[in-house]
């Protein structure tokens, strides 16, 4: 446990002394409404390098296998700008509710972003009110 709290203290020591990544997104929660069945399942996550280092992004990891997420290649320089993209299926009919979770040099290493919304069966409108 002693040692858990050391290397804590080290690494927090380590922190406020080097330069460090942030990631800043424009939104952290993409809502895709009621959108119809097939329809174009593709959205980006916007966000700003505004830290003093590089920014890698490692990985990027959606809640199940109908988000699939795209990250960028290769660094992202203090005060550029890039995206992640996210394609939903829109073939599952239902309400969306899904989880793209990013890993990164950051100062906040691993961020939740989420998307959400309902694909609508086929001959419902996205016009219909719900009761």
């Amino acid at each position: 446990m002693k040692r858990l709290v050391l290397i804590a203290l080290i690494a927090l020591i380590g922190h406020t002394v080097q330069a460090q990544a942030k990631i800043s997104f424009k939104a952290e929660t993409i809502d895709y409404g009621k959108i119809a069945k097939g329809s174009d399942g593709v959205r980006v996550f916007e966000f700003t390098n505004t830290g003093d280092a590089d920014l890698v992004i490692a990985d990027v990891k959606s809640s199940c296998g109908c988000t699939v997420p795209k990250k960028p290649e290769g660094p992202i320089a203090p005060g550029a700008s890039s995206t992640i993209q996210v394609k939903y299926d829109t073939n599952r009919v239902g309400p969306i509710r899904k989880t793209v979770t990013v890993y990164s040099n950051a100062d906040q290493a691993i961020k939740a972003l989420k998307i959400k919304g309902e694909v609508l069966a086929e001959g419902k409108s996205v016009l219909e009110k719900t009761k």
